[in-house]
């Protein structure tokens, strides 16, 4: 029998001048449009349409801002989603929510600008937490693959000795033990853009080992594991859009212009389709 996820969408607005919201003129990143859908509703739709996920609870935006959007105002008051008052950060709001699910229930943690999520992605995603085990499980994608889809943007991603890595924003909470780990990134947040200082926080050396190449995705997670007394893996994902978050003005042309001809399926190959130039 397949186990399935109860999924948490982080979606709380980081403030007023907003470059992405001002862009759309809308009242917060997660309700800004790609196509005439808001992005929230993307996510929220392609978890819905997801086998592994059982329900979605929405934390954030700040009330307001739903009443904004009729379609996800009506899923909220209907039930059909949970929504939970977003906090002062994304670790603080990430655990808020997690707190609210059953300690036996199995989590995954995604982003409202995760516009190109799709089921097969987060299928494929789920599936490979459960095989993987242990109490946390984070989705990567190779730099490469990101970049030879979408050459015309730049991810950060963590250069290691096989190979660099860019964040996929997928977390799978196996454990309840597993949750206590937003308390440990409260400590890393504000550093999530620089790969160097983010290896800093497991000590020293592993910065040396970082620095020399020396220095392994399974290392880097052995050591993490090691300070914080869980055990996290991780996935290689063959989708290259996993890696695209709406986090700029260019991000947003870049993820409109990709949805436009966007199909996902099954097979991680359709990906060698996807448009890759961003208009002007």
């Amino acid at each position: 029998m397949l186990r399935r996820f109860t999924a948490v969408v982080l979606a709380a607005d980081r403030g007023p001048h907003d470059p992405v919201a001002a862009s759309a003129n809308v009242p917060c990143k997660a309700l800004t449009p790609i196509g005439d859908t808001p992005m929230v509703i993307r996510v929220l739709d392609a978890l819905d349409a997801a086998q592994s996920i059982e329900l979605s609870i929405l934390c954030g935006p700040e009330w307001d801002s739903i009443n904004h959007e009729k379609t996800l105002a009506d899923r909220v008051t209907s039930k059909q989603i949970r929504w939970i008052q977003p906090r002062a950060t994304p670790s603080l709001s990430a655990y808020h929510a997690m707190a609210s699910v059953d300690h036996e229930n199995l989590i995954l943690l995604t982003t409202a600008d995760h516009a190109l999520l799709h089921p097969a992605l987060i299928d494929t995603f789920c599936r490979g937490s459960l095989k993987a085990g242990g109490d946390i499980v984070v989705g990567v994608a190779r730099h490469d693959i990101v970049q030879t889809a979408f050459p015309n943007t730049r991810r950060t991603a963590i250069r290691l000795q096989d190979g660099a890595y860019c964040s996929c924003n997928l977390f799978a909470f196996l454990t309840p033990q597993g949750r206590e780990v937003a308390k440990f990134w409260r400590r890393v947040e504000r550093h999530r853009k620089n790969p160097l200082r983010l290896i800093g926080i497991l000590g020293w050396r592993t910065v040396v080992q970082y620095l020399f190449g020396k220095l392994s995705l399974a290392g880097a997670l052995a050591r993490l594991s090691h300070q914080i007394g869980l055990t996290i893996h991780a996935i290689e994902l063959p989708f290259p859009e996993a890696a695209l978050d709406v986090d700029t003005v260019s991000d947003w042309v870049l993820v409109q212009n990709i949805a436009r001809s966007f199909q996902p399926d099954r097979d991680p190959r359709h990906n060698q389709s996807l448009p890759t130039e961003v208009p002007e």
